[in-house]
């Protein structure tokens, strides 16, 4: 069993071409297979098996989930396959830092021990959540979904001191209007470069 493992959410993009929200689920799933010291995983919305079959690189562990899954939901069915951290990371993020990811689990190695830490996504909603495996808080609020535009005010609502890490920010690609703001000096997502040219 890995020691930390990150699983790409994978499900359909409401609001995007096809096309589009399958290149930038390539460039994601490309970027957690790059990232040190953690294992890949894809954690799969029902419905979206295919999709999950077109990205996953042989042995890569799929996990379903309900077609629109809760944070906790996600984090307790990706804990069962790792003995340490577990986080989930957004399909709309072609050109996250993998730095980001790694101070998730950084962030939860302390001290002081902390029992989640988060990067929020600038215009609302998580990039990405993670959490030791040892269990989720009991604070946490089970309705809560990744794509919540409060997610992160109802989380520090909620969140004893101390118990929660806030990373640095992200952008996510939730509609074409958000294209724009990838930035082409950065390297990887060529998936989604591929698809834009």
């Amino acid at each position: 069993m890995a020691e930390r493992v990150v699983a790409v959410l994978v499900r359909p993009a409401a609001d995007l071409p096809a096309g589009l929200g399958l290149a930038m689920l390539n460039d994601v799933v490309d970027l957690v297979a790059d990232t040190p010291q953690v294992d890949p995983a894809l954690v799969v919305a029902a419905g979206a098996e295919r999709l999950a079959d077109s990205v996953a690189w042989p042995g890569t562990p799929k996990i379903t989930v309900s077609s629109d899954p809760t944070l906790a939901e996600v984090l307790t069915a990706i804990a069962t396959h790792a003995d340490a951290a577990v986080a989930v990371v957004v399909p709309d993020v072609p050109d996250l830092p993998t730095l980001l990811l790694g101070k998730l689990f950084s962030a939860l190695a302390g001290p002081p021990h902390r029992s989640i830490a988060v990067c929020p996504a600038a215009a609302g909603g998580l990039v990405a959540a993670a959490v030791p495996t040892s269990g989720l808080p009991d604070w946490l609020d089970a309705s809560l979904r990744l794509d919540d535009d409060e997610a992160l005010r109802t989380l520090r609502d909620a969140a004893p001191p101390g118990a929660l890490t806030v990373g640095p920010g992200w952008r996510r690609v939730r509609r074409e209007a958000d294209l724009a703001s990838l930035d082409p000096g950065l390297e990887g997502w060529e998936a989604t470069r591929a698809w834009l040219q």
